[in-house]
């Protein structure tokens, strides 16, 4: 009887231990939101932060990768904050340091830099507020890191934790790396023992461990978020009359901003001044400009007084301009960690970007010579980053499946959204080729490369392949009538189909999977892309196509548009309101593609409905016309001019019971159809001109207050995009933003 007393009594008080540590738990997390709101204005975190920050603050090693724009700064930052003492962050770019402490003193967050372009005075300062414990985060170069008087200020300042941003820079198998970066660990263990996180945006799996293993930190909590960018059109283009291409495309995309990269500092200033005089607003970025000047031009990029950066890959690294809409690289980059990265500056805010490469051999051979007077270890990992580079320039594979690919994620089927998925090469039936080479990488062990596969099948007697006497093997010459490259890219496409894997631990090496195992056992057909063969593309082929996705669909007046677009910004400043609000960009664009010149004609065109027409109509009539006239442009109404999407049974009904004042819950499931779907139609109603007045429900579930402040949004933004509005609006749910810009519209567009 006493036993099962005390049984139940430890099961009382084991009760009462989880419910304090659950209770204390939601505490905690309600305490890391509220100072989200306080310091930073968010009302909720983007992605894996708030587990990020949960590893952090309790003490954890923690390994963040991901991808540009993903919101890592606030990893270490909001946990920075809420611990006691300063945490450093070590960041390889002075200009990114400056950038963050600047962000973060106007949240009121004491924030400073250690860095060789402060004073005696100033520096004397920082560490004064540092030893005090007023500085919550401290941004340290490594090279001021390692300075002797540096780190015995930091051995008696009071820490919390070290982050290590930029973190590839560790790796000397990444594609920017610094030997000072080597040295952290050991300054690390010299400071104190105290928590890491490393973070990163491009890190392969080789890289990964490589970071792991040099921190000593193989027990970190791994946080990875997916590399796929779903809004970047990834493109690869011939470098044949490059200078054309470039200047038809910025000028096809006149007003929006981009950033060309190219390889040499003498190369920026020439393509900037290329653009200068083909009326292009452009200016140049590189290290060897005055620190003023760089400064200057980068403000004014930012600040959209120029449309066009042209850089070296030091520009982009502490900058946050979400709308840049296309990066170029005039010169093929080092590395795929290098391209994905700089890349990843294109469309930050949600909305379709283009990534343009122009691919030359010469490039990557100019790029070999610069290598060659690295230490051999150096040059050899150069050589595999470029080897890499040319191998996805030249493939005809999903650009995006490769990338992935590259960063150690698997995507199933092709992305749709790429130059090879767009205007596929022709494809192959490879299943025999397949069976060679995994059959290869059986033979010899699974101990070998690419290129000594490639050799083997090929049948090449080098001293290699001699040496381990594979020229006895069966499958030895079995490839003879194909050349090197086919080889080579059969193998890689072999990998991506997750038949071979690269061994992370000797980089290079091919290993086969056990589904390349099952293949053998049962085969079946297989399909492989053809590689592309740029070295027979001649400049008038260049001439007739397009280049980047914006323009493979435009098949607009251009010259009509763009004065469509300005009677649109006209209009919308005599009522002071924002121009979507008139006609938006697709509603202009099908204007140039039809020529409407009666108000009929302009009430079919989509997104307009003869409320809009009876509105703001009449000018866009009358310009429409007169181009017309001016231009002797036959118009055929009943082939140019699109259906109006008519008002179906389903929208007459919703129509009706909207001016019944019934709820839209009730007409969902009175049409057996989710909510969503009914604001879709709402949505098209609007869209069609035609004014509804929802004012019933949304009082229902929204405070008035709250409906000002999205009002008061869509009043002054640049577009109504949901996306946009959900990032900027984040104390809102998407169904609530909908129902509000239909309000919206329907007040002041209809």
């Amino acid at each position: 009887m006493f036993c099962y007393f005390l049984q139940q009594v430890l099961h009382f008080f084991k009760s009462l231990k989880k419910h304090y540590l659950l209770n204390k738990l939601i505490a905690h997390m309600s305490k890391i939101r509220e100072k989200l709101r306080e310091v930073f204005g968010y009302n909720q975190f983007r992605g894996m932060q708030e587990p990020i920050i949960e590893s952090i603050l309790s003490g954890k090693n923690t390994f963040v990768i991901m991808p540009t724009g993903a919101g890592k700064s606030l990893c270490y930052q909001l946990p920075a904050i809420m611990s006691e003492g300063t945490a450093i962050i070590i960041s390889p770019l002075i200009a990114l340091m400056k950038n963050q402490v600047d962000q973060l003193n106007v949240l009121g967050v004491n924030a400073s830099f250690l860095n060789s372009t402060l004073s005696k005075a100033e520096m004397t300062q920082v560490k004064k507020d540092v030893l005090s414990g007023q500085t919550k985060l401290l941004y340290v170069a490594p090279e001021s890191l390692v300075k002797e008087s540096n780190l015995a200020f930091l051995q008696k300042a009071k820490l919390s934790f070290i982050a290590i941003d930029e973190a590839h820079c560790i790796s000397e198998w990444g594609h920017d790396f610094r030997p000072e970066y080597r040295r952290i660990r050991g300054i690390v263990d010299s400071i104190g023992k105290l928590p890491i996180i490393a973070l990163t945006a491009t890190a392969t799996p080789k890289v990964q461990q490589d970071i792991q293993k040099n921190l000593q930190m193989e027990d970190a909590q791994i946080f990875k978020a997916s590399f796929n960018r779903h809004n970047l059109y990834y493109e690869v283009r011939p470098k044949v009359a490059v200078k054309k291409q470039l200047i038809r495309y910025i000028k096809q995309n006149k007003g929006k901003s981009g950033i060309v990269y190219c390889l040499s500092r003498k190369k920026v200033e020439e393509i900037a001044e290329l653009l200068r005089v083909n009326d292009i607003k452009a200016l140049p970025y590189h290290a060897g400009l005055d620190a003023q000047v760089r400064m200057k031009n980068q403000d004014a990029f930012l600040n959209e007084e120029i449309d066009v950066i042209v850089a070296t890959i030091a520009f982009g690294m502490g900058i946050d301009k979400p709308d840049v809409r296309f990066v170029i690289h005039y010169d093929t980059p080092k590395s795929l960690e290098g391209y994905y990265q700089e890349t990843g500056r294109a469309g930050r805010d949600g909305l379709e970007a283009d990534c343009i490469m122009f691919y030359s051999p010469s490039d990557i051979y100019k790029l070999e010579k610069f290598n060659k007077d690295k230490p051999v270890t150096e040059r050899d990992n150069a050589r595999h980053l470029l080897q890499e580079m040319m191998a996805y320039a030249n493939s005809g594979v999903c650009r995006r499946r490769q990338l992935l690919h590259y960063f150690g994620e698997i995507l199933e089927k092709d992305c749709g959204y790429c130059d090879n998925c767009k205007h596929p090469t022709e494809k192959f039936e490879a299943k025999k080729f397949v069976r060679l080479v995994i059959q290869a990488a059986l033979d010899t062990e699974q101990r070998f490369t690419a290129q000594h596969l490639a050799d083997v099948i090929r049948g090449v007697n080098s001293s290699y392949v001699v040496s381990y006497n594979h020229n006895q093997l069966p499958y030895f010459g079995k490839g003879k009538d194909y050349e090197n490259d086919f080889w080579l890219s059969v193998i890689r496409q072999t990998m991506l189909a997750n038949f071979l894997e690269k061994d992370i631990d000797s980089y290079g090496i091919l290993k086969v999977t056990q589904k390349g195992k099952d293949y053998l056992e049962n085969t079946y057909p297989i399909t492989f892309y053809k590689d592309h063969q740029y070295a027979n593309v001649t400049e008038e082929d260049e001439e007739r196509e397009e280049i980047g996705h914006a323009q493979s669909t435009k098949a607009y007046d251009t010259v009509l548009y763009e004065m469509l677009k300005g009677l649109c910004k006209k209009v919308a400043k005599e009522k002071n309101l924002p121009p979507y609000v008139i006609f938006q960009e697709t509603s202009l664009q099908e204007m140039a593609t039809t020529y409407p010149t009666t108000k009929e004609e302009l009430a079919q065109i989509n997104g307009v409905g003869m409320g809009k027409v009876n509105k703001f109509g009449e000018p866009f009539i009358k310009l429409i016309a007169k181009y017309v006239e001016d231009n002797e442009i036959e118009t055929a109404s009943e082939v140019v001019v699109k259906s109006m999407v008519n008002k179906s049974k389903m929208k007459i009904y919703i129509i009706q019971q909207i001016d019944r004042k019934v709820d839209l819950e009730e007409i969902a499931e009175s049409k057996n159809v989710h909510i969503s779907e009914i604001i879709d139609e709402i949505e098209h109603i609007c869209y069609s001109g035609t004014k509804l007045n929802l004012d019933y429900y949304i009082n229902q579930i929204l405070e008035p207050e709250r409906q000002e402040e999205i009002y008061e949004y869509f009043m002054n933004a640049e577009s109504d995009d949901i996306q946009a509005a959900l990032e900027a609006l984040e104390d809102y749910t998407e169904e609530e933003i909908r129902l509000m810009r239909i309000k919206f519209l329907s007040e002041v567009a209809n």
